[in-house]
């Protein structure tokens, strides 16, 4: 795989995107999950494990593209808990 931090940027939005939207429609389908927003916070974790692999295959520029979506997904989190309030 190519070592670029806009790969490493799709891999960070898409794989949490993708848990996102599943834990989402769980959420809404079952209603003693509907407050579990750290369900969401979970998923947005995942990017943990992508970063410390790349990291340690020497891929530093797929890990900074990780953490780089990490913040865009923690940034989105914040304005959905705020707009929840």
């Amino acid at each position: 795989m190519k070592n670029s931090v806009w790969i490493g940027l799709g891999i960070g939005i898409v794989i949490p995107g993708v848990l996102v939207a599943v834990v989402w429609y769980f959420m809404n389908k079952y209603a003693f999950l509907a407050k579990a927003d750290l369900l969401l916070i979970g998923c947005i974790a995942v990017n943990a494990f992508f970063m410390h692999y790349f990291f340690n295959q020497d891929k530093d520029q797929l890990g900074r593209g990780i953490i780089s979506a990490t913040f865009l997904w923690a940034f989105i989190f914040f304005f959905y808990k705020i707009n929840q309030l």
